[in-house]
């Protein structure tokens, strides 16, 4: 690869661009399903609630997934595991495609995460392995303003692809984006070397209990992981609030959706370059007070009910904007704490991240609240709570 094809950093923009992609299985598995959720439950004759169960379950896949890929990435390195993954991505995309049930489709949801959790969690752990800290930092900032493009587009996808083809046409088209990956994956070299992979299995498992235990750590973890979790009420919550509350039309959602990626490109990118001058705590500090400002606000116009769907809008802008920054930043402290356990210290943070997401999914689910209060209510606690986990952090 020619020195023209390469950032500063000496990573390619090829393979920048494919650590992105793998970043963005999880979002891409969501955002272009979300258009569908009230015709999928029409379809299958299932509960607003049973198909929510398909996100809450492909939450819970993914923490299973990246918590067994992790430390066996550190024992074996990441290529294999890879492969491994999305090969198992690819089958189950096909069986939610051919599901004939709600039932079915959470089952094969789930088994879909399992798979996509290796590229998620061992892209992250690949930086990691090339580049020191401020780099890592950076890089993983620049990687999630390319991710943010798929979210981008996801869900104007998705919208059209059920409006011309039926709901079924998104997993295709899932089995697609996962059929490129795998074998562009196929071509790369292992990025663990075989004098830094760790001695047993047992050893490698362990390094959970470690991370677990160190202050730091877990308040890095619990920072990213809490702001996530809003990120995921609001991901649950608003197909259903804008548009079967505030009557947006399918197809347009996307739009609606789009705006605040938007927001998290913007933000991310300008953070990415911050980051190499003033370090990811001052990036960090700032990102959490502006998410936990956002959920206080958007919690007050949700229940008054000021300003309409545009308010809502306006502080669910604000909130998702700092997302990206605030999970690039976690992560690359993470591992700069455990840069041995890199791929252990990855799929914990990632792992808690889609937990929790899980939770404040299900947690939506639950409420019974009028509008948006249910997405603003708990948006506007992970918010707080991702704000004082950052607090625990010497």
């Amino acid at each position: 690869m020619s020195s023209a094809t390469k950032l500063e950093h000496g990573i390619s923009v090829p393979f920048l661009v494919l650590l992105a992609a793998l970043v963005a299985f999880g979002p891409l598995s969501i955002d272009m399903y979300l258009p569908s959720l009230p015709t999928i439950a029409e379809n299958l004759g299932a509960t607003q609630a049973k198909v929510q169960w398909s996100i809450s379950g492909f939450l819970i896949g993914f923490c299973i997934g990246m918590l067994f890929y992790g430390p066996l990435s550190d024992r074996y390195g990441r290529k294999a595991i890879l492969i491994v993954g999305i090969f198992l991505y690819l089958l189950s995309s096909l069986a939610c495609f051919v599901a004939a049930s709600a039932d079915q489709l959470v089952l094969f949801r789930i088994i879909q995460a399992i798979g996509g959790g290796a590229a998620s969690v061992l892209a992250r752990a690949i930086v990691r392995d090339l580049l020191p800290l401020d780099k890592a930092a950076h890089t993983l900032s620049i990687m999630h303003v390319v991710t943010m493009i798929a979210p981008l587009i996801a869900p104007l996808i998705g919208g059209y692809l059920m409006l011309w083809f039926g709901w079924r046409s998104l997993f295709l088209g899932l089995f697609l984006f996962g059929l490129v990956c795998f074998i562009s994956v196929l071509f790369i070299k292992e990025t663990l070397s075989a004098e830094h992979r760790g001695g047993s299995i047992a050893k490698a498992f362990s390094a959970y209990w470690h991370i677990l235990l160190d202050k730091n750590a877990l308040g890095y973890i619990l920072c990213m992981g809490m702001t996530f979790a809003g990120m995921f009420a609001y991901i649950t919550a608003s197909s259903f609030v804008f548009i079967k509350h505030f009557g947006v039309p399918d197809q347009y959602f996307g739009w609606v959706f789009g705006l605040n990626v938007i927001g998290i490109m913007i933000f991310t990118f300008t953070a990415s370059h911050f980051v190499k001058r003033y370090g990811p705590r001052p990036i960090l500090r700032i990102g959490t007070t502006v998410a936990c400002l956002a959920g206080a606000f958007l919690l007050v116009v949700a229940y008054f009910e000021w300003g309409g769907m545009w308010s809502v809008m306006f502080f669910l802008f604000c909130y998702i904007s700092v997302t990206g920054t605030i999970g690039a930043n976690c992560i690359a402290c993470l591992m700069s704490l455990y840069p041995k356990q890199a791929g252990a210290a990855s799929a914990l943070a990632v792992a808690t991240q889609f937990g929790l997401g899980f939770i404040a999914s299900f947690v939506v689910g639950l409420l019974h609240f009028y509008g948006a209060m249910n997405m603003a209510l708990v948006l506007a606690f992970c918010g707080f709570a991702g704000f004082m986990a950052l607090r625990m952090v010497d």
